[in-house]
């Protein structure tokens, strides 16, 4: 079975910011279906759904489907992916981007990456390699996302897992605004449940663990 791997591209104004980080994490339970987002505009609200209701959480206005966006995904993906052999590599281009591999879900990528605000220092207002998913996807200026996938060869059971691209703008992560930008979350909200962020059923898939790995 494939890990499941995130990787961050973090395209600030300054150098102090880096470049790319690697999340290795451990994988969701597998599903009794096959993938699903065979309809675009299933994905499509799939993606939205997730990413609004976590910048809801911390006080972000709602992102817009952009179609842009999501054809420079798409078009990176078609560069670094097919069904037996996934390269997980940034696109180097002008927007925020986040990736996720090796979810049989790939709504649960978008999870994982909002997971990480549990270790994020909302009082020091600096980035961190852990947590710069989660910091671009509630950075309150952005306003638009874009999304692609693949589907990728599995492993051992024989599944495939799907490669997700995510690209934002304006893109975040700007060293000097995260206090500004990243707001803590409201009232209620239970940081450790990540599941809460998309609500229950549908189509969000399993358990989700996190681990702290990175390389």
């Amino acid at each position: 079975m494939l890990p499941a791997i995130l990787l961050l591209a973090s395209i600030g104004t300054t150098s102090a910011i880096p470049q790319e980080t690697r999340t290795i994490t451990a994988n969701p339970a597998s599903p009794t279906d096959e993938p699903s987002y065979t309809r675009s505009d299933d994905f499509q609200a799939a993606m939205l759904t997730t990413h609004n209701r976590f910048r809801s959480q911390h006080s972000a206005p709602d992102l817009e489907w952009n179609d842009t966006l999501a054809d420079s995904s798409a078009s990176h993906l078609d560069e670094v992916a097919t069904p037996s052999r996934c390269e997980l590599a940034h696109s180097g281009g002008p927007y925020g981007e986040n990736l996720a591999l090796g979810y049989a879900d790939a709504a649960v990528g978008v999870v994982a990456w909002g997971d990480e605000r549990r270790r994020y220092d909302f009082g020091s207002g600096e980035f961190d390699d852990r947590t710069g998913h989660f910091t671009q996807m509630v950075w309150r200026d952005t306003s638009d996302v874009g999304c692609g996938r693949k589907l990728c060869g599995g492993g051992d059971d024989g599944g495939a897992r799907w490669f997700l691209v995510c690209q934002y703008w304006p893109r975040g992560n700007i060293v000097g605004s995260f206090t500004e930008m990243v707001q803590r979350p409201r009232e209620g909200v239970d940081m450790g449940n990540a599941a809460g962020a998309v609500g229950p059923g549908g189509w969000w898939v399993g358990p989700l663990v996190v681990a702290g790995l990175l390389l």
